[in-house]
């Protein structure tokens, strides 16, 4: 009696060998993106797209061309998603070889607020207009300045102990950034720069007298800017006034009705354009106080969904600082972390009268330009550390499942 089973020829085993490997060396040139990575680049793309909805909202109630302030912002979204994945392709080398050569090009772009093709506005000298656009180049020099002092207290760890090695070059330096912000009377801005400095000393490890020197320097120094300029002084004193009488029609015109506009929406929002504020009630609607439209408009819902998002990007941005064994990585991302997330904290505590009139925008959010493009970047920096953490090995604790053996009572 003759079998109907045939074994495989040659051929088949070959075509089998052939797919077997294929499979392989796909899996190892295809590898999982990581958790991080989808963290910070979803919460970055759906608080950006989060942003250009409520910015068209916010300028819907412009009398002239409502739809310019949108089209500019549309662009440099268009420019900074695309440039955001393409810089999470760089390797690690490359920022760190490029860490001095930007700060360079970024302080060289900060120097023009001191020429005539400076802009001035509200009391500052920030923003520079080119070729009929206007951009602030103090956004550019935060990423610069994370990438910088990351790279340079990278170079000195084993030295961080000697107060004479964080010092030179990073003091010097660090005056030259803040002072070319401060020339400007940006204050605002310039804190955010000293946040940034100030993290990058933590995450790199330093003594804690080393890390607090700094911290009291710059308190002072604030203090002293604040105290010596009476605008300032004013919108300081704002947080604590009861905004009565001439307060109102001054310091605390925008921020009552920052609160009033908060208030109005409730829990669920007046809905998505109803907003009465942006009617040239709430100044700077779409720039600084745009929290204020979106809990307008979408109430303490639309509230929790924008710090939910931010809470997101800070998940997948430390735990980059947690994972990484380079200490150049876990600075520069710790910096951004920082920056992006403790600006963003700072703008809603403007717009909810905890903090007094700072001109922080919100990340992502607000209109501007070269804020967004500046925070783009910073997370294609992110994205790109990502893909240098180690793999996570699978868990050893799984007890395999055995078949329990049969008994004869069974």
């Amino acid at each position: 009696m003759t079998s109907n089973t045939t074994s495989p020829t040659p051929s088949t085993e070959d075509d089998g060998a052939r797919g077997q490997a294929a499979r392989v060396f796909l899996g190892l040139k295809i590898k999982p993106v990581p958790v991080e990575f989808m963290l910070i680049a979803s919460a970055a793309l759906l608080l950006t797209i989060f942003g250009l909805v409520m910015v068209l909202s916010a300028t819907s109630a412009s009398p002239t061309a409502p739809l310019d302030t949108f089209m500019k912002q549309g662009v440099f979204a268009l420019i900074g998603i695309p440039l955001m994945f393409v810089l999470s392709r760089f390797s690690m080398s490359f920022f760190k070889k490029m860490a001095w050569p930007i700060l360079g090009l970024a302080l060289v772009l900060q120097s023009l607020i001191l020429t005539p093709l400076a802009v001035h506005a509200d009391g500052n000298t920030a923003w520079v207009m080119i070729a009929g656009q206007q951009f602030q180049p103090a956004e550019f020099l935060k990423v610069a300045t994370a990438l910088w002092v990351g790279y340079v207290l990278y170079r000195k760890q084993a030295l961080l102990g000697l107060w004479r090695h964080v010092f030179i070059p990073l003091v010097p330096v660090s005056a030259l950034i803040l002072g070319s912000v401060l020339v400007g009377k940006d204050l605002g801005t310039a804190m955010v720069l000293m946040m940034i400095l100030l993290s990058a000393l933590y995450f790199s490890g330093v003594k804690l007298r080393v890390f607090f020197l700094p911290l009291i320097i710059g308190a002072i120094g604030v203090a002293v800017l604040a105290l010596t300029n009476l605008n300032r002084l004013d919108r300081i004193m704002s947080v604590f006034s009861d905004c009565t009488g001439d307060a109102y029609d001054n310091v605390c015109y925008q921020p009552m009705h920052g609160i009033w506009g908060l208030a109005s929406g409730g829990i669920f929002g007046l809905g998505l354009g109803n907003s009465k504020m942006k009617y040239e009630w709430l100044p700077a609607a779409q720039n600084d106080y745009i929290f204020a439209i979106v809990g307008e408009e979408l109430g303490l819902i639309g509230c929790l969904v924008v710090l939910a998002l931010f809470a997101t990007f800070a998940v997948g941005a430390f735990r980059i600082v947690r994972r990484t064994p380079d200490p150049f990585v876990r600075i520069v991302s710790g910096a951004i972390a920082v920056w992006i997330v403790g600006q963003a904290l700072i703008n809603i505590g403007v717009v909810l009268r905890l903090l007094p009139p700072l001109g922080v925008p919100l990340p992502f959010m607000s209109q501007g330009g070269t804020s967004l493009l500046s925070v783009l970047i910073a997370c294609g920096v992110l994205l790109s550390f990502t893909r240098t953490l180690p793999e996570i090995p699978a868990s050893t604790n799984v007890v395999p499942m055995v078949p329990r053996r049969r008994t004869a009572a069974s």
